[in-house]
């Protein structure tokens, strides 16, 4: 007999909760102490952020990294380092949050929107080599996820057109393509540290590289535009005090030491799940390339087509949280939909953007908002054995009533 969803009157798949986060301990408390006790609070006189600094870098295959104070502000600075100037075009996906497009604008530059592939929900590059214009100077894909971009491919369209490749690799902690890792795909990268990321102090953010003149050029813009050598009030470029702080730096040694376990947790879980769900017609995890070594999961990705499924993603995401899972359908719309770029309301940034956002359009991006997408959180995965087939059963559960969900739904007697 098929058990009864938890939303029609049945006992819920799941009652306990996931694995918390942010997961901490004693060597968080211990580096936060000596920090506290030290009074050198700040990167200028501390030790924290230079040692997280290399050790990130280190891990992430880079012989540089610079600790800043978010994601977004990495991002602005590496265009910035890069020589992005005002009007040129920079192209982005659609689907990812708005700091990989409010960084360019930031930069004075023009964000152009290249679409995703719809199976791995990273950008295309035969959507980017189509975007390319006399003015592009630049191409941010977005590892989402934690999953890399195809960045043989897109490496090759930059190399071939002389343009730089910044990586947003705020999903990618620990990631890795054909055995490189995130992080040293591109010209540079940029990770982030804010609170519901794979690696967190609450905020913060990372550049990375193995370009030696970028690298001084980010640590000029991230410290005030000051040089080696200079003089302490002695300002070369446009910058300000963009620098990480020891408190900061403190809780991400001690996170460090975790992110390895966690990573193989995550993607020995994320993998197994995805075996289990592609199972179901219409259900669709995000596609893994033969050369991703190491997916990092900070969301495990699925898209739902409700008709080959037999019930629409708003009604089983409802019926997912009856049975306990946490779940959401994560963006509502693509980023050219969001009202800053429909009314253009760039404030004191004028880049000389032709592009009439409301005229932009990405089907798939769009797709995936308006109708198919999920996301489950990186916690989920940081469990037991058990708790990745309390997520696989609530799915099955689900899948076996989805004609009874679909009824009801029909029927306006689920909201």
């Amino acid at each position: 007999m098929t058990p009864k969803l938890a939303l029609l009157g049945g006992s819920p798949v799941r009652t306990r909760p996931f694995t918390a986060w942010p997961i901490h301990g004693q060597a968080e408390e211990r580096r936060l102490l000596r920090v506290l006790r030290s009074g050198k609070w700040g990167k200028l006189h501390g030790p924290e952020v230079a040692e997280f600094e290399r050790r990130f870098a280190s891990l992430h295959g880079c012989q540089h990294g610079i600790g800043v104070v978010n994601g977004t502000v990495s991002l602005r600075i590496g265009l910035l380092a890069a020589g992005i100037r005002a009007g040129e075009e920079v192209i982005i996906p659609p689907y990812t949050f708005f700091s990989t497009a409010s960084a360019v604008i930031e930069a004075n530059a023009v964000p152009v929107f290249a679409d995703i592939d719809l199976d791995t929900f990273n950008l295309d590059p035969r959507a980017v080599e189509a975007a390319i214009s006399p003015r592009t100077r630049a191409i941010i894909p977005v590892h989402f996820a934690g999953q890399p971009a195809d960045m043989k491919a897109l490496m090759a369209i930059a190399k071939k057109r002389g343009l730089v490749v910044i990586e947003d690799a705020a999903h990618a902690h620990g990631a890795s393509c054909g055995q490189r890792p995130a992080g040293s795909l591109g010209h540079l990268a940029s990770f982030s540290f804010q609170s519901s990321k794979n690696l967190t102090s609450g905020e913060g953010g990372l550049i990375t590289t193995n370009d030696d003149a970028l690298a001084e050029a980010c640590r000029s813009i991230h410290n005030c535009g000051r040089i080696p050598g200079g003089v302490w009030y002695e300002h070369h470029v446009i910058s300000g005090n963009y620098r990480l702080g020891e408190f900061q730096g403190a809780i991400l040694n001690a996170q460090l030491g975790r992110l390895e376990k966690q990573t193989r947790t995550r993607d020995h879980n994320g993998r197994r799940l995805a075996a289990q769900l592609a199972r179901f017609p219409g259900l669709f995890p995000q596609k893994r390339p033969a050369d991703c070594t190491r997916h990092s999961y900070h969301l495990f990705m699925l898209r739902i087509d409700g008709q080959a499924f037999g019930a629409p993603r708003a009604a089983v995401l409802h019926a997912l949280r009856a049975e306990g899972i946490p779940c959401s359908a994560g963006y509502g719309f693509s980023l050219p939909q969001q009202p800053m770029f429909q009314k253009k309301a760039f404030g004191p940034y004028a880049p000389k953007a032709n592009v009439d956002y409301r005229k932009v359009h990405c089907p798939n991006s769009d797709r995936i908002c308006r109708e198919q997408g999920i996301w489950l959180e990186q916690n989920l995965l940081l469990g037991t054995q058990t708790d990745i087939d309390d997520l696989f059963r609530a799915f099955e559960k689900i899948w076996e009533n989805r004609e009874t969900l679909a009824a009801k739904r029909k029927s306006g007697k689920l909201a």
